[in-house]
């Protein structure tokens, strides 16, 4: 299985090199007011798809900030709900300890 994805992502990098190989003429970009960017087809490409990728992170960050408050306020408002344990008392005898009581349905925690 492990050989199986290194020649799964070998064919993707030799696919993507292919494409870069095939795409080096110039293109243009016009913008406003009549400026323009003349680059090889594929620096357009990847500066496209990163400008991209750079839009659809900054759009989730406010999302992401929501989340982690939200689980902060969860952990303190959990902790300080949970009851503190009960001072432990010496048994002569070997019977077990008490255990713990369960952890508190918390809402799934999802982002960073």
């Amino acid at each position: 299985m492990k050989y199986l994805l290194w020649l799964l992502k070998a064919a993707i990098f030799f696919t993507l090199f292919a494409f870069a190989l095939n795409n080096q003429q110039d293109a243009t970009v016009h913008f406003f007011f009549g400026t323009q960017w003349r680059a090889p087809l594929v620096l357009v490409v990847l500066t496209a798809f990163s400008a991209g990728l750079a839009v659809g992170v900054l759009g989730m960050v406010p999302r992401w900030w929501r989340h982690r408050t939200a689980a902060r306020r969860a952990q303190a408002t959990a902790a300080v709900a949970t009851p503190a344990p009960a001072p432990a008392t010496t048994a002569t005898n070997n019977s077990t300890p008490a255990s713990p009581p369960p952890p508190p349905d918390l809402p799934s925690i999802h982002g960073i």
